[in-house]
This record gives C-alpha cells, structure tokens and sequence, in this order.
C-alpha cells in the first residue's frame, strides 16, 4: 500500500492544512542540535553568514518551504474550486458592480490573481440572464484582452514577466467583440431608469417594462447615476485602447474625445461614493481610503486567492489589492499619460523624437501607457530592405506614433503619405543627389545595407531582411523602466559601437583615399560620411543617457560623484563635437539646396556662430568640469573627502561603473588612469582661478532666447541656471574658506536639477 501524505486535509472554512508529526519507526535516531546551533552563533559576527559548500548566499534567499502559510501563498486560500466558490454563494446574482481590480493587474500583479479573481468572469454564462452584469463582464474580458495584446506586441511584458500570463483563464471569449452593442443597451435602459426617477412626483413610477434597480424608490435616481458613470467609464475607455490602433494614426484625435469623457465619468465615479456610503444605515470599520469599494464595504463575487494555484509554476506571490481610491487615481494618471502620446506629432525629426520619449519617460509612466508609446511595426517593412541604411530613421519616426498594428508602410510610402526619399533625405541630412531613386542601385549603398544586416545576423538581432533592428531597439529599450532602460543601454552601446567601426571599414575598402571619382562614386561616399556622423553621434547620445540614469536609480554614492561628472564631462565633449559637425553638415545641405551664388556678410557671421543646441551641451560641459575639480579639489585637500571604501578601491569602482563604456571605447583614450591624472593636482587654490559655474550660468542666459518657442529645453535651462548660480556661490566660500576651517561643511543635493547636484556648504 502506498505510503498516505503526511499533511492533513484543509479544512472548509479556508483554514491551511496543517502538517502532522514526522512519522518515527524503532529505527528512528534523535539527535539534539542546539549546542551546535549555538556553537555556531558564537563563532559569527555581526553580519557573518555559514557558507556551506551546497548552500550559498543566492541558495539561503531562494529557499522556500512548501506549504508554510507564511512562505507558500498558494496554500492559504478560502476557496479550493470555482464550483465550491459559487455553491457556497460567494457570487449571487444579479449584483452591484463596483470593481478596481484591473488597476492592480495594470501594476504587474498576475490576471489569476486579479482580475480573474471575480467568479463572474470565470463563469460569464451564468450571469446571462442578468444584463447590467453580463454586460460590464464583457466589457472588463474585452478591456483586458486589448491590453495583454498591445504589451504582448511590443514586449514590454518583459519587465513584468506575470503581466501577459492568462494560464488557461477564459479570456478569450465569443460575442466579445459585440460587447459594446451590448453595453449600450443596457446604459440606454438605466438612461431611461433614470429619467423617469427625475420625473415629476405624480410619475414618480417606473414605466412597466423597466425593472428597478433595487427596493428603495428614493435610491433608484441615486443608483442609476452611480451605475451609469461606471458603465459609461468602462465603454470610453475601451473606445480609447480601440482607436490607438487604427492605421495611420487616424484615431489618435477620437482616442483623446474619448479620454477626456472617460475623466469626467472618473470624477462622477467619485462623486458617487458619498451616495454609496451613505445607503448603508451600518458605517464601515476602518479607514475608508483603503477599501477597495466606493461604499467601503467588501465586494462580492471576489476572492484574490481562488487562482493561487494557477499563478505561476513557482508558488505565488501574496498581493495587496489596490484601495478603490488609488485604482481611481491609478486610471486619471494612465490616461493623462495617454492623451500625451495621442497629441504627439506624427512624423517628428529623429532629436525631437527621443526628446519626446525621455521627457515622457519623466512622468514614470506605467507599463500600458509605455507599451502604447512603443507600438509594433508592420511586417511590409522588409520590402524595403535594400534602403536598410537609412530605414531606421524613418522607422523610429513610425515607431513612435504610439499606434498598434499601425501600417507603418503604405504603397511605399511612409505613413501612405510621404515618398520615403523625401523622408530620408530630411532625417539624415543627405546630399540633394539622393533624391534620385537610382542611387538605391548602386553597389556601395547596398553594401551599406549588408554589412548592418550581417553584423546584426551575426549578433542574433534579427534575419538581414530587418536591418533596421539596431535603432528601432534603441526605441523599444528607451521606452522601458529607468532600470531595465540602464542595464539594456549599457550592452547595447557595444552594438553601436562595432556598427560603425564595420561601416568605417567598409567605407575605407571601398574608397580608400582616391579623392577622383565619379559623381555616383562621390554621392555614396557623402551618404557613408553622414551615416558614419550620426552613428557616432547617437553612440554619445546613449552613453550620455545610460550615465545620467545612474542618478536617478540612485546608483552613485557621493564618493563616487568626482569619477561621475569627470565621465560625464568626457562623453560631452564628444556629443558637443559630433553633434556640431551634424548641424554644420545639415547646414551644408540646406545651403546647397538654397543654390546661393554669394555669400552676404550676414551669412557668413551667422554660419560662425555657434548653434543654441551646442551652446546647450556646453552649458552641461561647464556643470560637469566645475563639479568634477571641485569634487576633486575637496577630496585632495580636506580628509573626510578621502575614505577609502572597506570594500572596493576607487579603481575597483571605476571599472564597476564603467565597464560597459570601457569596452565599447566610449570615448576612445579614457581610462582610470586618464581619471586620476587630470584629478590628482586638483586644488582649491587654483580651483579660484576659473569659475566654471559662471561660466555655465552666462551660456544658460544668453542661450534662453533661442528656445522661446520650446518649453521643455526652457524649463531645462532655468534649473541648469539655478545650479550654476548655487554653486558658484559655494565654490566662493570653500575657496575662501577651505581647510583653514574645519567647522565647514560640504554636502550635494539634487534640490534643483536630477542629475547634476547642488553644492550645500554649511558650518557644524
């Protein structure tokens, strides 16, 4: 006979099963542990671990004891079945709806245990008979499957590997693309209900064919205005996921007409809770911010534990439900952020496009309104393969248009409206000479094309049919978290980087330095210059992007700030230089187009000025510089800036945070040894000397002008100026001051700009 599990049954009331004692046979030895238990506690520090040669670190956290309530959420759960569920009258029908569920889902809990935890949705046939519920059911399955569909195709699902999981739950469903047929006739019955509870005393009654909603006439008006707004929020909503994914961008208008209806019901929704509340004679216990109802009471039909076990193929995470008051706060916030990506401009340049992705990346958008904002691309790009070049630029622009499904490519034309000649000619500043469409023909331009495709074959991107891949998974990856973002930019770089040394090489193999050459010949080799200028100058672009994120995940401790800014000053000045030469490039095209025969003395004075986006750079330049030697300056000078670390030397440091710079030869020539030579003589003597700050602060003010018309950059400058002003006022006093006095405190603070710190300079 087989041997019986030691754990005895659960029992009904949802109490966990509880373990019974070890079975013990004659043969059975104890032993007692505890002098051992406390032999080793007695040869352990404070912060020492048993390293075991089975058992490491990673091993003692992952450890898990089955079946332990605390441990294993799987096994505390009520209910063991749906069946179970309903036979115990866990969902009765009909009910009221007041449901939040999905808001939790949103957050990167699983569907199982959320909004798969209403019964109703796992039995929807059982509430046919009831419209209002059967309705809303449809609604909230049609809702969802839009949603894991669109974060499903844009992969942003990988940060939250549970998000797209359905595990066999019913969430496809038939009749659930007539859901909103559905729901109007019922929002136009409750329309009904309650105008005629608006009537006048003497037709107080309803009609015969409406049935009330409940027992109290003088709560019907009341219920009927609180059902309405919901059934109302949850048919504009689904308007808006349904419109973001026409083609062209063409519903992008309607989608915002509907988010901004589906925040007035929001604001009806609220004010509805007074109502609620108040029908109850009992008054609810506890604080009513956290409940997950509008009336403070516990829903019904809803258990977050009857899916445990279908969760995840490890045991389950326990999960708090969000408060109906946060759910609510959750929605206005997802649809802000959507109505920003719906007013975005369709065919934007490349910098104003990955301006727009990080500014929205400010708002910490969350995982939904990020997957919008990436889209998907349309399968029809690979006819396009042999303008693999130059595809990407355009691509991004698609990309972006926060449309899913969108055909990004039409009749050969991008957006079906644009000839993509025209496209490209604009994005990468190319000769006049490109707008021929012969040019595509030539053997230099496709072997452009090839050697992106093999080296992206080779490294796994993709098959060489999507050349494109590099810079459309810049995109995906700018539209992730800040950490996923980081650590995906960091190993991206490499990718960039060995792009364009297999572009130089192949520029160099086919041209070498033979300067005579046919007008083709000389067209492909302005088109190679190019792409070898805006390679280089997106590589700088990233390495900029992947420094600065370590600020705001936190990731540099002040110690660490002198090696910060000093990196960051050098990844600068290669983004200055690059970017100037791309605009002078750009500059060169334009005129060339322009066809001036004479230069006027106007002209030339404003070609020799510097552009307001180099003046831009420049004025984070003098940030980075001023803070690095003053950093410098104080480490060198006052002692309790040098404490070496108990752990890591300040090499080992300066490897862990930029190794993946290091290896992509971003910039070229700079290592730990560099570092510490243009550190080590640093002196607040000569830290006088120049004032790096004013500097900042003179580019900050005159470059303002310039960007009258961008709010954005304006914003931006006004805070670099606030730094540059705090700080050149410290530099004052600690050069002044310095070591002579040891009562001088000096601290940095992120009070004024999120990545380049404010110097604070006090006295103990």
């Amino acid at each position: 006979m087989a041997d019986k599990p030691v754990y005895e049954e659960a029992s009904i009331d949802g109490q966990p099963p509880k373990l019974a004692s070890i079975p013990a046979s004659d043969t059975t030895v104890w032993a007692d542990a505890s002098p051992l238990l406390q032999a080793a506690c007695a040869g352990l520090r404070d912060g020492e671990l048993i390293h075991g040669d089975n058992f490491n670190l990673f091993a003692a956290m992952s450890a898990l004891e089955i079946m332990d309530p605390k441990m294993d959420s799987g096994i505390v759960c009520t209910y063991y079945s749906i069946d179970e569920a309903i036979e115990n009258g866990a969902a009765p029908i009909p009910i009221s709806l007041d449901s939040t569920i999905d808001a939790a889902w949103h957050k990167g809990h699983s569907l199982a245990q959320t909004v798969f935890s209403c019964i109703y949705l796992l039995r929807l046939d059982r509430t046919a008979p009831h419209a209002l519920l059967h309705s809303y059911c449809r609604i909230i399955r049609a809702t969802c499957k839009a949603v894991v569909s669109v974060v499903s195709d844009a992969r942003t699902h990988e940060e939250e590997d549970l998000f797209t999981m359905t595990y066999g739950l019913p969430l496809n469903g038939d009749g659930d693309d007539k859901c909103l047929s559905i729901l109007n006739a019922v929002e136009e019955t409750i329309s009904r209900q309650l105008r005629a509870c608006k009537a006048t005393s003497s037709k107080r009654r309803l009609p015969e064919d409406l049935e009330p909603l409940q027992s109290k006439p003088n709560l019907e008006e009341g219920f009927c205005k609180a059902l309405l707004c919901r059934l109302r929020f949850r048919k504009h909503f689904f308007h808006v996921l349904s419109c973001m994914k026409r083609p062209q961008g063409r519903g992008l208008e309607s989608a915002r007409k509907h988010i901004a209806s589906c925040l007035t019901e929001l604001e009806s929704i609220l004010k509805s809770a007074d109502f609620l509340r108040s029908c109850f004679d009992e008054s609810c216990e506890g604080d009513i911010d956290d409940k997950t109802t509008a009336s403070g009471f516990e829903p019904i039909g809803f258990d977050a534990m009857l899916n445990s076990r279908l969760s995840a193929p490890t045991p389950p995470r326990a999960i708090k439900i969000l408060s109906w008051k946060k759910a609510v706060e959750y929605f206005v916030k997802l649809l802000h952020d959507l109505d920003v990506i719906c007013s975005y401009s369709l065919d934007p340049h490349l910098e104003s496009l990955l301006r727009f992705v990080v500014q929205f990346q400010k708002s910490q958008p969350d995982l939904v309104a990020r997957s919008y904002l990436q889209g998907v691309t349309h399968p029809n790009m690979e006819r396009f393969t042999h303008q693999a070049v130059f595809l990407h630029q355009e691509d991004i622009l698609n990309h972006v248009n926060i449309v899913e499904q969108l055909l990004l490519v039409q009749d050969g034309k991008l957006y079906g409206r644009d000839p993509f000649f025209a496209v490209i000619n604009k994005a990468a500043a190319l000769p006049e000479a490109t707008k021929n469409h012969d040019i595509q023909k030539n053997e230099s331009f496709l072997q452009l094309g090839m050697v992106i495709a093999n080296f992206l074959n080779s490294n796994g991107v993709g098959n060489s049919s999507l050349p494109n891949k590099l810079v459309m998974n810049l995109l995906k990856i700018l539209c992730t978290n800040a950490a996923w973002q980081r650590r995906k930019l960091g190993k991206f770089l490499q990718d960039w980087r060995v792009i364009y040394v297999q572009l130089e090489l192949a520029f160099r193999n086919e041209y070498g330095e033979v300067s005579s050459s046919s007008n083709d010949e000389n067209t492909c080799m302005k088109i190679f210059q190019h792409i070898l200028l805006w390679v280089e100058e997106q590589t700088y672009w990233i390495a900029f992007r992947f420094l600065i994120l370590g600020f705001e995940l936190e990731l540099y401790s002040t110690g660490e700030y002198c090696m910060v800014y000093w990196y960051l000053y050098a990844v600068l000045i290669k983004l200055s230089e690059k970017t100037h030469l791309m605009m002078a490039v750009s500059h060169d095209t334009a005129k060339r187009k322009g066809k001036k025969k004479k230069d006027s003395p106007k002209d030339l004075a404003r070609e020799s000025r510097i552009p307001p986006a180099v003046l831009f750079l420049q004025c984070y330049i003098c940030l980075a510089e001023g803070l690095t030697m003053m950093l410098a300056a104080l480490r060198n000078e006052i002692p309790v800036f040098h404490s070496p670390s108990p752990f890591n030397t300040e090499h080992e440091k300066f490897v862990q945070h930029f190794e993946l710079l290091q290896r992509a030869c971003i910039p070229d020539h700079v290592s730990y040894p560099s570092y510490k030579e243009s550190t080590t003589h640093a002196r607040l003597s000569t830290l006088a000397m120049y004032n790096y700050f004013k500097d900042a602060q003179r580019i900050a003010k005159e470059v303002k002008s310039s960007f009258s018309n961008d709010p954005e950059r304006l914003a931006e400058l006004r805070k670099l100026e606030q730094v540059a002003e705090h700080n050149s006022v410290a530099q004052n006093v600690i050069c002044r001051l310095g070591a002579l006095d040891p009562s001088l405190k000096v601290s940095f603070e992120f009070s004024h700009h999120p990545f380049f710190a404010t110097v604070v300079v006090k006295r103990s």
